[in-house]
């Protein structure tokens, strides 16, 4: 079996990606390989922004640009940390997450991508697609599915 050298994960925050992090972190660590931790996520638009001070004042700074990605790296990269990964990156990149993570991958060369089951097995995941599945089908490196649900 080959040894990973770079361990692709992303994680959008919820518990199903932060169960993918853990599993992935874990397979980093016993390969010593470096871990990459990638969320996407789209720009907030102005209205979006405006409507967010409106109503949340000085707390709006949360909800612009990618201040809720970099939270959420922030803390996958604690949980990595726990699961006994030692060289992680973060990275957080504007977009669609099976884009993203496959630029993610090939840009820092991974051989393995791992990913949450979430919308694998739900009927909107089968008629639209679902992110599980969409990295399987397209990506050009191995694929790690974890069971989150």
């Amino acid at each position: 079996m080959a040894v990973y050298r770079t361990v692709v994960v992303g994680t959008d925050g919820s518990d199903s990606s932060f169960a993918a992090v853990d599993r992935a972190a874990g397979v980093a660590a016993d390969a010593g390989a470096k871990l990459v931790v990638v969320c996407a996520y789209y720009p907030a638009s102005k209205h979006d922004v405006e409507q967010a001070q409106d109503e949340l004042g000085d707390e709006a700074y949360q909800v612009v640009g990618s201040a809720p990605a970099e939270d959420t790296l922030q803390s996958a990269r604690d949980r990595a940390v726990k699961a006994g990964a030692k060289d992680i990156e973060t990275v957080a990149a504007t977009g669609e997450p099976v884009h993203v993570l496959r630029k993610v991958a090939h840009d820092k060369a991974a051989d393995l991508l791992v990913v949450g089951n979430r919308g694998l097995n739900t009927l909107a995941g089968r008629i639209l697609g679902s992110v599980p599945a969409e990295v399987a089908r397209k990506s050009g490196v191995d694929v790690l599915i974890v069971h989150t649900t």
